[in-house]
């Protein structure tokens, strides 16, 4: 694992009105000591809800299915940065669901009523924008139907529950994709914030034709949308870096040990995203941090699934994108060692820096590795 150690010295050190690199040692600065300021930045993580047997343990939740304690120290460290992130991304996996629309409903007016709550955390009121965006568990309907590879479905009436609990937390100033499947397509969408695109997508769907599902249509992936917008922002002058989001990732290490497949539209979206310079993909999805740059150049992939659900991370946490005024991405992982059971927190120490890079589209000259 990586370690990233900073050094204050007894020298004085010089704070400027714009908050340009000063030497210490935070979230909100590069490693390296080129004076860069951040002109913009966002947050992300998912991944945090509890195991099907911890749902009624009030030593790991309540009824929002969150890990609550994990979940209340992240919201608390992002509300509380030196430089407050413009943006959140929430990943996927805010509550247990694959069940009925019953519980999804009842487990998201919870998570949303955590989330307001000023007791339980700054963030509400914070000034930082929520962009919620759905996963496998919000989408989904657990049912063993003895189909290898098939006990995952569309839960009829998902996305009106996702909207009707969580709508709030998406752009009004959102594109969105049009057309006769529109309105279950609605949480794939696009935005533009400080000459930084984001197309957020809704990743999961039901597109195997080879099987008729019988639990409900909840929309597909509509990679030809999301081609044409990554094209329209690349050809933009205006627009200065590009990111693509969504809950399962392309490339799934380990995936036969973890159970967390990657998404089946990677081979179509991919080289759409390495030809358009995509600085990265952001998930979650598997319960890990991960970075890597496949093809060793172009477009990362973040798996950022450590965000307080059961797995292989050895740290739950947060990472941080800053945009730096010379043009340079930066990209940092927060976090704190894994607690024994993983609802628990083994102290209340801080998060500390776990990676550190500035996302070249060369070969990163300074990879990641997942030691474990």
């Amino acid at each position: 694992m990586k370690k990233f150690l900073c050094f204050l010295s007894a020298a004085v050190i010089v704070f400027s009105a714009s908050e340009s690199y000063s030497g210490v040692c935070s979230e909100d600065y590069p490693k390296n000591d080129n004076k860069d300021s951040v002109v913009f930045s966002f947050v992300f993580f998912g991944c945090n809800r509890v195991e099907k047997e911890d749902q009624y343990n009030p030593a790991a939740t309540d009824s929002s299915t969150a890990n609550t304690a994990v979940l209340k120290k992240i919201l608390n460290e992002i509300a509380e940065m030196k430089r407050k992130p413009d943006l959140f991304f929430f990943l996927g996996d805010l509550v247990l669901g694959q069940s009925d629309t019953a519980e999804l409903n009842s487990q998201l007016k919870a998570w949303v009523g955590l989330f307001d709550d000023r007791s339980f955390s700054g963030i509400s009121e914070s000034g930082i924008e929520l962009v919620a965006v759905p996963g496998n568990h919000e989408m989904l309907y657990y049912k063993d139907n003895n189909i290898k590879g098939h006990d995952e479905w569309p839960l009829k009436g998902a996305t009106e529950i996702w909207m009707k609990n969580v709508g709030e937390f998406i752009p009004r100033d959102r594109d969105k994709v049009n057309g006769p499947d529109s309105v279950i397509d609605q949480m794939t969408f696009s935005f533009v914030r400080h000459k930084t695109a984001f197309v957020v997508m809704n990743t999961d769907t039901y597109n195997d034709p080879t099987f008729i599902n019988p639990y409900g249509y909840e929309g597909k992936i509509p990679t030809g949308w999301i081609t044409e917008k990554i094209k329209e922002y690349n050809n933009d002058p205006e627009i200065e870096h590009i990111f693509v989001l969504g809950h399962k990732p392309y490339y799934a290490n380990d995936s036969a040990s973890t159970g967390h497949d990657g998404l089946p539209e990677g081979p179509v979206l991919w080289p759409v995203l390495n030809e358009y310079k995509v600085t990265a993909m952001l998930s979650a999805h598997v319960h890990d941090y991960q970075r890597m740059q496949p093809g060793d150049e172009g477009t990362y992939q973040i798996v950022a699934g450590n965000g307080g659900s059961s797995g292989p991370a050895e740290f739950f946490g947060y990472s941080v994108i800053n945009i730096l005024s010379s043009g340079e991405v930066q990209l940092i992982s927060k976090g704190f060692n894994k607690g024994d059971p993983y609802y628990s927190l083994p102290s209340d120490e801080p998060s500390t820096v776990r990676d550190n890079t500035i996302l070249t589209r060369e070969k990163n000259a300074d990879p990641y590795i997942n030691i474990k």
